[in-house]
C-alpha cells in the first residue's frame, strides 16, 4: 500500500496578515508559517494508517526551499520520504495540476490531504486531483479506518454525517476529529536528518492565471439591532437584497 499526504504551508493562525507594497502577495515579513492544520490531521490519521498496514508514506509540497524545515518535521513524524516539487504555489489549479502529473504514474492507493488550507480557503484541491486521476474521492472526512480491502469512512454532510465504504484508490479532504496531532519524538527528530527530500521541477502545465491584487477591507458594516426590535431584522434583509 502506497500512501499520499500533499502538505500546504500557511502562515500562523495567530498571524497579523498585511499585504506588500504591489498588493499581489502577503508580506511575509516577521511572519511564522506551520503546515496547514488540515493537513497536520490528514498526515496523522495516514501515519497510524501507515503502521497498521504496513504501508509506505510519502510526503508532497508544492513550494520553495522556504519550507524544508516545515517538511522535514512531516518526516519526524513517521513520514518514509518526502518531494518538493520546486515552484511557488499560485492557486488551487496550479497545485492540483502539480500534484496529478507527480502522481499519476506512481501508483498510489491513497491520496490525502486537509479539507482546506486555512490561507485561502478554497478547499477544492483534493477534488480537482481525484478527478484529474480518476480516484474516488471524499471530504470532508472525519473518521477512516483501512481493512487491508477497502476504507470505512465517516463524512461531514449538511444533513450531520455519513457513514460510507470505499475502495482504493481514493483521495480524503480530512479534518478533525480523524486524529490526534503528533508530535515528533527526539529519535524521530533524529532519523529525518537522513530521510530523503526528493526536489523535482515543475510540470510544463499550461498555467495562466494571474493575481492582479489583494484586497483587505480595512471596515466592517454592521447594524446593531435591539432585541425587543428583533421583528426588523426582516424588513432590513430585504430592502438591502440579502434573503
Amino acid at each position: 500500500m502506497k500512501i499520499l499526504v500533499c502538505i500546504s504551508v500557511v502562515p500562523d493562525t495567530t498571524s497579523k496578515i498585511t499585504l506588500d507594497s504591489s498588493n499581489t502577495h502577503i508580506n511575509s515579513e516577521g511572519l511564522t508559517f506551520i503546515v496547514g492544520p488540515y493537513d497536520d490531521y490528514a498526515l496523522s490519521r495516514a501515519i497510524e494508517i501507515k503502521e497498521q498496514n504496513q504501508a509506505e508514506l510519502v510526503v508532497l509540497h508544492v513550494g520553495t526551499s522556504d519550507s524544508e524545515a516545515l517538511i522535514r518535521k512531516c518526516l519526524a513524524l513517521g513520514a518514509d520520504s518526502a518531494v518538493r516539487i520546486d515552484t511557488a504555489a499560485l492557486d488551487s489549479y496550479q497545485v492540483a495540476q502539480e500534484i496529478i502529473h507527480y502522481t499519476q504514474d506512481k501508483s498510489f492507493d491513497l491520496i490525502m490531504m486537509g479539507k482546506e488550507a486555512i490561507d485561502y480557503n478554497s478547499g477544492i484541491i483534493h477534488a480537482l486531483v481525484a478527478h484529474g486521476l480518476g480516484f474516488n474521492h471524499f471530504s470532508p472526512v472525519m473518521h477512516a479506518d483501512y481493512d487491508g480491502g477497502q476504507l470505512t469512512l465517516e463524512i461531514e454532510t449538511d444533513l450531520g454525517k455519513s457513514k460510507v465504504s470505499s475502495t482504493l484508490p481514493a483521495v480524503l479532504g480530512c479534518q478533525e476529529p480523524i486524529a490526534e496531532w503528533k508530535i515528533p519524538s527526539m529519535r524521530g527528530i533524529m532519523t529525518a536528518r537522513t530521510k530523503e527530500i526528493a526536489v523535482i521541477a515543475p510540470s510544463k502545465t499550461n498555467f495562466e492565471s494571474q493575481i492582479t491584487a489583494h484586497v483587505v477591507e480595512t471596515e466592517r458594516l454592521q447594524k446593531m439591532i435591539p432585541v425587543e426590535n428583533a421583528e426588523s431584522l426582516i424588513d432590513i434583509l430585504k430592502s438591502e437584497n440579502l434573503i
